[in-house]
């Protein structure tokens, strides 16, 4: 296996503390004994604060190309898997009613309008102007239905259901090369940076939810995209840092209670933009923006801890934690409130003139056009707090994580007309169930990382677990409203994350074991294979290709999937 982890070279001895790949103490004090092996404080610190391994990565040119090779490859499997046939099945699958209509009638009108009684038939026949000259009330922020319109626009039109759904696709195949290359930059390894892309290119919940058109992918996105830029921010923070406090070491000054600032940070700066652009897709994107946020200010804190600063907790609190929340949260609010661009610029967006009609209520500080805006907003948050209907593929949060409750977009059989699949009774059928096998097994992984963050307080393991807190725990606060094992698709790289993470600490751990590592390695190999024939196996139930009843049947393995 090519670039398998290798531990961290250390010729000093080691620091009492969590195991590898945690943030250990190193004190000021053992910068003679590392003068001594031949290392300058600069690169001790570097190697303390990123690790050997991270350092290492990309240093021969055959890593460096297949640091963007690898990940490419995997993104064109995730293009292959996402474009063909695209436009299967012509007509509007599941929520794709809502946010696809809305998406064509902020691109003709700017704002999203009415449609008359039953207009699914007419707008699926291609006649796609029925809409109504009136504003229609809808729940979702608009970022991610102009993502839609701009697919629209961009390739051939409203009368194409391909482009309800490329703009979809682009998405989830950019968020394949995104998470190769995030995985390489956490784990330090190519080959794991390759096997998380591969794994997400193949995973059922990221290719139903790539081909169709609803808003959950953008959201899952931008947040991976905030993820990747955070993971950023922690090196280069890091590595100034190392150089700040080397400079005070070498000129023989002390490091004192506090340490040295650390400047800008346009990583973090680009993660609240992204976040903020999350939260435009969708409200539950400030779930990250908190969990990030907080992860961001914790990896500051233990950095300064590293390098011997004697007060790290109350000078990250000052020089980081409060920096870091008067640029987050003001820049992705106002990148939030950039993207009702559409609705301040039409006069008819619906409660657009909501202050003007009533006067003396509402937030009476805001301009006139805010209080309107938050009005809205007011009115969207009863909604989102109050949905209790029934629903026959509502679940619980509980089973997400093990595809209890997988919920379906799209089932037409032999009664709806179809035929041709050489049996008398065929199927279409759009199911958004996660690969079982890659789902079934992180979910152990998940206890696993937990475990191994409490045993090594190895901050990969936070990194990982972030991502499931944010997109996964808020939503068993909500045990009586209606929620669905789809929205599981926000927080799908993080649990391929946590089995590509398991997979690296058990490599790590044989590294000086041929025979263990043999086993590791073989057993790595079977569970990946058993997961890409899974998915060869369900890839004709996530995209509506015609089949046999029977061999859809014969993938609802639980009484819950039907």
């Amino acid at each position: 296996m090519a670039d398998v982890p290798q531990p961290s070279a250390d010729p000093t001895p080691a620091a009492p503390g969590p195991g590898p790949g945690s943030d250990s103490p190193f004190p000021v004090a053992r910068v003679e004994a590392e003068e001594e092996a031949g290392l300058s404080v600069r690169d001790r610190l570097l190697i303390k604060l990123l690790g050997a391994r991270r350092l290492a990565l990309g240093s021969t040119p055959q890593d460096r190309l297949w640091g963007w090779l690898g990940p490419a490859l995997v993104a064109l499997l995730a293009g292959g898997l996402r474009l063909w046939d695209l436009g299967r099945p012509g007509n509007l699958v599941f929520d794709e009613t809502y946010y696809v209509k809305q998406a064509y009638t902020l691109l003709r009108v700017g704002f999203e309008a009415k449609w008359p009684e039953d207009p699914n038939p007419a707008f699926e026949a291609g006649n796609v102007d029925t809409f109504l000259n009136l504003p229609d009330y809808v729940v979702h922020p608009p970022l991610g239905k102009w993502m839609i319109a701009g697919g629209m626009q961009l390739f051939g039109g409203a009368e194409n259901p391909w482009s309800w759904r490329i703009s979809t696709a682009l998405v989830g195949i950019l968020s394949v090369f995104l998470l190769a290359r995030i995985a390489r930059r956490l784990f330090a390894s190519t080959a794991m940076g390759v096997l998380a892309g591969g794994l997400l290119a193949i995973d059922g919940m990221a290719i139903v939810h790539s081909r169709t058109g609803l808003l959950d992918n953008f959201l899952m996105f931008w947040v991976l995209v905030a993820f990747g830029f955070l993971l950023l921010d922690r090196e280069q923070a890091r590595r100034r840092l190392a150089d700040r406090v080397a400079a005070l070491v070498d000129s023989g000054r002390e490091i004192g209670r506090y340490g040295p600032r650390l400047g800008w940070r346009w990583w973090r700066f680009a993660a609240a933009v992204s976040l903020g652009l999350a939260c435009g897709v969708k409200w539950s994107g400030l779930y990250f923006l908190a969990a990030f946020a907080l992860l961001s200010v914790l990896w500051d804190a233990t950095a300064r801890r590293t390098v011997g600063i004697k007060r790290w907790w109350e000078d990250a609190l000052l020089a980081d934690a409060v920096p870091a929340a008067l640029v987050m949260l003001p820049t992705a609010a106002l990148t939030y409130l950039a993207t009702w661009f559409s609705w301040f610029r039409s006069p008819s967006s619906y409660m657009r003139d909501w202050a003007a009609e009533h006067p003396g209520e509402g937030v009476q500080w805001l301009p006139e056009a805010l209080r309107s805006l938050w009005a809205y907003h007011q009115k969207m948050w009863d909604f989102h707090t109050g949905l209790s209907a029934e629903h026959s593929y509502a679940s619980k949060p509980i089973g997400w994580i093990v595809q209890w409750r997988p919920t379906s977009f799209y089932y037409r059989d032999g009664s709806d007309g179809v035929t041709g699949c050489g049996y008398d009774e065929c199927a279409r059928v759009i199911t958004s169930l996660g690969n079982p096998v890659l789902w079934w097994s992180a979910a152990l992984a998940i206890v696993a990382t937990v475990v191994l963050l409490v045993w090594r307080k190895d901050w990969r393991a936070t990194a990982v677990l972030s991502g499931l807190v944010a997109g996964w725990l808020p939503w068993f606060a909500y045990p009586d409203r209606t929620i669905f094992t789809f929205y599981a698709i926000v927080f799908t790289p993080w649990v391929v994350l946590a089995l590509v993470y398991v997979v690296t600490v058990l490599l790590e751990a044989t590294d000086r074991d041929r025979t263990a590592r043999g086993w590791v390695v073989w057993g790595a190999t079977a569970l990946l294979t058993v997961i890409a024939v899974m998915s060869i196996f369900f890839y004709p139930i996530w995209t509506a290709m015609n089949v046999p009843e029977w061999f859809w049947r014969l993938h609802m393995w639980l009484p819950s999937w039907i």
